[in-house]
């Protein structure tokens, strides 16, 4: 039989039968009939030959590049014309290979939610593969938090808490027991931001369908980002969605700090931000000790009893202990009554760094 039609006979399927967990070749890719198929030559021409100069980013699984592309019929559009779009390209060094990139596939081709970055299509005709996502024009939260200078605006206090809002909810629907995924790979630069600051995670190339049954947790070799990993993860190779949400926690200290979870740059004692900041932990009730680790870039955009509730809420997921982890529905409630207590009223005391305070 040949290759057409077997792709037929496995769109005419595919209402009828269920998404395999983890497709392993491109012909299952077809499940996900939403998504397009390009070709290598329109990704080419879209995104200017994949030039340095239209590169929007490098991580662990390659380069991604700006490119353009008819709105309505998604072929290669003159650059400056058009849609924009994201073009993800792997690495044929990254670390990250062809199973990676078929997990990511797996689960953006089937989830939908108003926080995850939408996947558009694929590309399987390059050995390097590439991925094309709608295009996140504001970039991500680690570049507005760390990047100094006019590259990238700083965010302020009620930005930060709307996109911890928004990563909140999107975590929450992925560990609802109708979806039951863990990201794995939770961190800053994972969170993009769209035109309105709107968060929306995305690679999932390190995601893992949670536990099933009477089951606890599940078993995997470590993976992730040195200072983002839960310790029970660390130390013994189980993965709970418990794990997301430590990592979630070290998003928000960073959010609320303007620090980085791992820094070597920092003076001594600083270089762990988690680690660093356990004096606080320890004695949450101190507003002067809980308002020293707030960035000074958002002085006076909030009150202090706003700024107390999240550091409280960020302690609370980083718990040494996960079952003293809030679930991410919680955290959502949270954060949902920071965004409606209008933090910017002028009912509340706002913190003033410069008046005498005391234990």
């Amino acid at each position: 039989m040949g290759l057409q039609p077997v792709l037929s006979v496995l769109l005419m399927l595919v209402s009828s039968i269920s998404v395999p967990s983890t497709p392993r070749t491109e012909g299952e890719i077809l499940l996900f009939p939403t998504l397009k198929t390009f070709s290598f030559s329109e990704l080419k021409r879209s995104t200017r030959q994949f030039r340095f100069d239209n590169m929007l980013g490098e991580g662990s699984f390659g380069c991604v590049f700006k490119g353009w592309v008819n709105g309505n019929s998604l072929t290669a559009a003159k650059p400056g014309t058009g849609m924009v779009i994201a073009v993800k390209r792997l690495n044929r060094q990254s670390l990250l290979g062809h199973k990676e990139w078929m997990t990511e596939i797996n689960y953006l081709g089937r989830l939908r939610h108003p926080n995850l970055v939408k996947l558009i299509g694929y590309c399987t005709e390059d050995d390097d593969g590439l991925l094309v996502y709608e295009f996140m024009p504001c970039g991500s939260l680690n570049n507005h938090l760390f990047r100094r200078g006019s590259y990238s605006q700083s965010l302020s206090w009620t930005l930060r808490m709307k996109i911890a809002f928004g990563a909140a909810k999107v975590l929450a629907f992925l560990h609802s027991g109708e979806v039951k995924v863990i990201h794995r790979n939770i961190k800053s630069s994972k969170i993009l931001l769209d035109s309105t600051y709107n968060a929306k995670l995305c690679s999932f190339c390190l995601a893992k369908d949670g536990p099933e049954g009477d089951r606890s947790h599940i078993s995997t070799r470590v993976m992730g980002t040195s200072g983002h990993a839960a310790p029970e993860y660390v130390a013994t190779g189980h993965l709970t969605a418990k794990c997301d949400v430590y990592a979630f926690g070290v998003v928000m200290l960073e959010m609320l700090s303007g620090k980085r979870a791992m820094d070597k740059n920092s003076p001594t004692g600083e270089s762990n931000l988690v680690e660093w900041s356990q004096w606080t932990n320890s004695d949450i009730v101190s507003k002067h000790k809980v308002l020293q680790i707030i960035d000074a870039r958002v002085e006076g955009q909030y009150s202090v009893a706003t700024a107390l509730k999240a550091a409280d809420l960020a302690f609370r997921c980083l718990s040494t202990d996960p079952k003293l982890r809030p679930n991410m529905n919680d955290v959502v409630k949270v954060l949902e009554e920071l965004q409606e207590s209008g933090d910017m009223s002028h009912n509340e005391p706002r913190h003033n760094p410069h008046a005498s305070s005391s234990n």
